[in-house]
């Protein structure tokens, strides 16, 4: 199956990631891999207009990576950082801080 996009992780993300339990991060990259083949919503679907998120669920825990299309190499999408999803919406503060690095990702390219 042809990969629909690559993807790239900022530090935080990474670290995120690295910060689960083995077979939580074993299940993140999974779904990631996925994603890349696969057009289906609940695993990466839009936020907002320039945000969106991989959904990650784990033995009843709820993960997100957020994330973004890079402007200029159109099938890169760049991972920002990860949360536990807690609450219904996803916060607020965690879609903003996606929305800043994604500002100061592009300005530097």
């Amino acid at each position: 199956m042809k990969k629909l996009f690559d993807i790239s992780f900022e530090d935080d993300a990474l670290e995120f990631i690295e910060k689960l339990e083995p077979k939580a991060a074993e299940k993140v990259f999974k779904i990631l891999e996925r994603a890349q083949h696969e057009q289906d919503p609940k695993f990466f679907s839009k936020l907002t207009k320039s945000i969106w998120e991989f959904r990650i669920k784990f033995f009843g825990q709820e993960y997100r990576l957020l994330a973004f299309w890079h402007t200029e190499v159109k099938s890169l999408v760049i991972c920002t950082h990860g949360f536990e999803k807690k609450t219904q919406k996803t916060p607020p503060n965690e879609i903003k801080k996606a929305e800043e690095r994604r500002k100061n990702i592009l300005k530097e390219n």
